[in-house]
């Protein structure tokens, strides 16, 4: 693979630091040289992107805990001189993670993964297991749990967490979502209101707290299934109806046919009522939590509606 910019003279030293910023005019040196000698993996992202502050730091963490058997750079491809770059290597969404070795492109992965398939990735690509996190491990527990559907053994992980880091965002804000998924609502304001002041901007606290704000709309909503539903398919044009339909599906908890409504309002009319339904998808990611499976198979889809 070729790129415009020239190689500048020297290669990358082999003390550099294992996280580096990077961009057009340094990107042969950074990644292209520096990949001769050990894998780097490159994090487009851009500040304007929810899931690359929550992949940035899990790609950080994991390349320095592998010691040197692995590099990371980051470009910013909101930046005008970076943007020939992320078109050379077709990037369409982000964030996007290239692993370059010997001076070429040899695997890559879009979207926030948690920290177990980062770190797994990253394993193949450089070889050998790393020592695992033991907080970490039981966050990844609680999150698969609370995916599955078993709310106690979630509840029972991030509680682990919490004894030994008490003021754990990741394990608060997996309670928070254990507690909506439980329907106790009540509880988990309660527990929202005791969350210490200096995490409140915390991303996984501020996921939470967008879904209990979301299970108190779309509750009240939830009995009103079927009749939304036969307003939708008497009127296909309803978005209303169809918008109302959503939050009732999600009260219903059924996730999957929510963002099925919400993805073809915007797929019909994008900008109908302010763009309600993008924003309330916007919303969901933050819900569901950005490495969800349904957060990044939706914001797939809606990224292939909004680009087409």
């Amino acid at each position: 693979m070729e790129f415009a910019s020239q190689t500048p003279d020297g290669q990358m030293a082999g003390g550099a630091d294992l996280v580096k910023d990077s961009s057009m005019a340094t990107f042969m040196q950074d990644v292209i040289e520096a990949s001769r000698e050990v894998p780097v993996l490159v994090d487009f992202w851009a500040p304007w992107c929810g899931p690359c502050k929550t992949l940035t730091p899990v790609l950080e963490k994991v390349v320095r805990a592998a010691g040197g058997k692995v590099k990371l750079v980051k470009v910013n491809i909101d930046e005008p001189q970076n943007q020939p770059l992320a078109q050379q290597l077709r990037i369409q969404s982000i964030p996007a993670v290239y692993a370059f070795q010997d001076g070429q492109p040899v695997d890559g992965f879009m979207g926030a993964l948690p920290e177990s398939q980062v770190k797994q990735f990253i394993e193949r690509l450089a070889g050998g297991e790393m020592a695992g996190d033991p907080v970490e491990e039981a966050l990844e527990q609680g999150r698969e749990a609370l995916e599955a559907g078993d709310l106690e053994l979630a509840q029972q992980a991030f509680a682990a967490v919490l004894q030994q880091e008490p003021e754990n965002a990741a394990a608060i804000g997996g309670l928070l979502r254990c507690m909506v998924a439980g329907d106790a609502l009540d509880k988990a304001k309660e527990m929202l209101a005791r969350v210490p002041a200096k995490l409140a901007d915390d991303e996984e606290i501020k996921g939470a707290r967008a879904a209990i704000e979301l299970a108190e709309r779309s509750q009240a909503a939830a009995g009103q299934v079927g009749e939304l539903a036969a307003k939708v398919e008497a009127n296909p044009k309803d978005h209303q109806a169809r918008y109302d339909y959503a939050l009732a599906l999600l009260g219903a908890h059924r996730r999957e046919e929510a963002v099925d409504q919400l993805l073809d309002i915007v797929r019909q009319d994008r900008k109908w009522n302010d763009e309600a339904a993008r924003k309330q998808l916007v919303e969901l990611f933050d819900t569901f939590g950005q490495t969800d499976p349904l957060t990044i198979e939706t914001r797939r889809r809606l990224s292939s509606i909004l680009f087409s």
